[in-house]
């Protein structure tokens, strides 16, 4: 068998929720049908894992170290993935996600000029109810999904990162399915001089609806405690980036720098400490001046915090 081009790798939530199980059987079917270019591996240990990686056919991995609330590491993920894979690029997705055939596509031309990359992308929001497994022709019905249903979901996350494996060796401790590792990525990415292309143009991605049944309090990821140490992880508020913090676009197959506007500029401006000078000090210092309501909150938040535990 010739060596994959990239492996996916996910931590699945639970197969408990019978929608969750649908969406995720479906996500995992569009991965393997792209073909011998991709390997699949499955991590963590959660209900229903290990049986529908038997079904599938791909490696399950356990061995996945967790936090204290039981919530997946991506250090770790991270870890399994090299040591169980010999494909030259790696790609960390949302077990949610469905892919298009162009993902592979768009890894090749951004992979042929640059050494060194992340490439992210925007995703459309769909909500799927049926299961796609059998599906004769899976792309071409997702695709019509996404044109008849889809909803462009603001640039502000991401669900996919795809780099070279020689890339994000070192990661913090995140906590996998909550908010702030995915703004870090893209920030490392900068920090390190790596080129951050948007594929959302040309890369097609669908995200299926779920609800938060399966998190705490029925709250979004993003209002979890973990993202919280997530962002405290990352080194705070100042390394929360986004997709429009991109270098380059992909476009009709090419890659295009993305044009400079105000409000690039005024970006750029805010984050040339830490992307040129490397300092996470004149960049904290550049956040307060961009974001002083925003700092101002953050401070009283921790002197909060701080009067809290001192008076337990």
């Amino acid at each position: 068998m010739a060596k994959p081009m990239i492996t996916f790798f996910s931590a699945p939530k639970p197969f408990t929720n019978p929608h969750i199980n649908t969406i995720q059987r479906n996500a995992i079917q569009s991965w393997i049908r792209l073909g011998d270019k991709v390997q699949v591996l499955l991590l963590g240990d959660d209900e229903g894992v290990d049986r529908v990686a038997s079904e599938f056919k791909v490696p399950h991995l356990s061995q996945v170290r967790c936090n204290e609330k039981g919530t997946p590491l991506i250090s770790s993920m991270l870890e399994l993935a090299r040591e169980h894979s010999n494909s030259p690029f790696l790609c960390i997705i949302n077990t949610d996600i469905l892919v298009m055939p162009d993902m592979l596509d768009g890894l090749e031309k951004v992979a042929n000029l640059y050494k060194r990359f992340l490439l992210v992308g925007q995703r459309w929001d769909l909500e799927v109810n049926e299961s796609l497994q059998t599906t004769e022709d899976l792309f071409g019905h997702v695709g019509e999904l996404i044109r008849r249903y889809g909803r462009l979901h603001p640039p502000m996350g991401s669900d996919y990162f795809i780099f070279p494996r020689t890339c994000f060796t070192h990661i913090p401790d995140f906590a996998i399915g909550r908010a702030g590792w995915d703004n870090w990525m893209i920030f490392k990415a900068r920090l390190e001089g790596w080129i951050v292309v948007d594929g959302s143009q040309d890369i097609t991605i669908a995200h299926q609806d779920h609800d938060y049944s399966h998190l705490s309090g029925g709250l979004p990821h993003y209002r979890q405690p973990e993202t919280a140490a997530n962002v405290k992880l990352a080194g705070g508020d100042h390394t929360i980036f986004t997709l429009h913090d991109a270098q380059a676009k992909l476009v009709d197959g090419s890659i295009q720098k993305i044009p400079l506007t105000w409000k690039r500029f005024w970006r750029q401006i805010e984050i040339f400490p830490i992307t040129f000078f490397k300092s996470k000090t004149l960049s904290q210092i550049s956040y307060f001046l961009f974001h002083p309501r925003k700092t101002y909150l953050a401070f009283r938040r921790l002197v909060h915090e701080s009067l809290h535990r001192n008076d337990k």
